[in-house]
């Protein structure tokens, strides 16, 4: 079975829907499926500081960010903003041209 393409106007896949597909097109059964994900998802939180690639998808990756001077948008006034590190996850070009054709 060919897995569909979504629309702009459907709803997002829940947890459940997604355990569903992937289980349906690997031959897994849910509890396998939804036991690979936990790892990956497992996986990726600890190698996120060195930085985590899922080939095709993206790549995940600790940033620091630093201190800067911003505005209270309500009242205008300047405020410190202080450093602090970030979790970072840069789309794959692959991704991008999948979702979004590159039109010539």
């Amino acid at each position: 079975m060919a897995i569909k393409k979504a629309k702009a106007t459907d709803k997002a896949l829940t947890k459940a829907a997604t355990l569903t597909v992937l289980a349906e097109e690997t031959g897994l059964t849910k509890k396998d499926v939804a036991n690979l994900l936990d790892v990956l998802a497992n996986l990726a939180y600890a190698q996120a500081p060195a930085g985590f690639t899922l080939p095709g998808l993206g790549k995940l990756k600790l940033v620091q960010r630093a201190a800067r001077t911003g505005r209270n948008p309500a009242t205008g006034e300047a405020i410190k903003i202080p450093a602090k590190k970030v979790l970072k996850f840069t789309i794959a070009k692959a991704a991008k041209d999948a979702v979004c054709p590159v039109k010539k």
